[in-house]
């Protein structure tokens, strides 16, 4: 039976590969972002995916987007929160002062990560599969290390207590929990300019396996997360990185 799978951020790289995934496998996908042109274009590649536009940094679009989803599913029963960034593509402010730029930089930071996905999923939470419901969030290799930007890490880092709160909650509704937390990843948008090759070599030789990540290696854990086999499977953080950061 097909199951209703809403992914946020998915017009591009781990997001859009995971609705390929989802999408393949014959279940409704419905793309949920800020750019309505971009969601358009990916979901015209997707067999029946459809998609809502939403800043889902803000509360009152949050709420019109879990109104379209109940309103057209009744139940979501799988959840991914693909939306964030780094906020390099972000609006710079113009100030002198350094504190203010660090106070616009960590603000930035848990809007596109912390605050987009405690919304929707608190819009959605009554409306999860009960049982079978998954909600999945993607966290980073940099919540470990407080690598490249620290309020990127932080905001990341935010995630993980939030899914063991809610593993807790909704556990007795048969619903799982679970974070993914993926080393760098080829392939998408992420970085504003691409890495120098230097650095994307350095990178890859930490990894055990000799290489970066892909889009799939990411969609395809969460493909699996997500699945009846993995029903026992809740409040984790699973890396996906190579061996770059070993377990903990």
């Amino acid at each position: 039976m097909a199951r209703t799978v809403v992914i946020s951020g998915g017009g591009t790289g781990i997001g859009f590969a995971t609705a390929e995934t989802f999408a393949a496998d014959g279940d409704q996908v419905v793309l949920i972002g800020r750019r309505e042109d971009v969601l358009a274009r990916a979901a015209e590649r997707l067999p029946s995916a459809r998609h809502f536009a939403a800043d889902l940094r803000d509360p009152t679009q949050v709420r019109s987007a879990a109104a379209f989803l109940e309103r057209e599913y009744g139940a979501v029963d799988v959840l991914v929160h693909g939306a964030g960034g780094n906020g390099g593509r972000e609006d710079r402010i113009e100030s002198d002062d350094p504190l203010a730029a660090v106070a616009h930089d960590w603000t930035v930071n848990f809007q596109l990560n912390t605050l987009t996905a405690a919304l929707l999923t608190e819009a959605l939470k009554g409306h999860l599969a009960t049982p079978g419901g998954r909600v999945l969030f993607l966290s980073s290799i940099a919540a470990y290390r407080g690598s490249g930007s620290a309020a990127y890490g932080a905001s990341k880092a935010a995630l993980h207590p939030y899914a063991f709160q809610l593993a807790r909650a909704l556990g007795p509704r048969g619903i799982t929990v679970n974070v993914v937390a993926p080393g760098l990843v080829e392939e998408t948008d992420f970085f504003a300019d691409p890495l120098p090759r230097e650095r994307r070599e350095a990178l890859a030789a930490e990894t055990d396996t000799g290489r970066l990540g892909h889009p799939g290696d990411v969609a395809g854990t969460l493909h699996w997360l997500a699945s009846s086999g993995a029903g026992h499977i809740t409040a984790q953080i699973i890396q996906v990185n190579g061996g770059a950061e070993r377990g903990h």
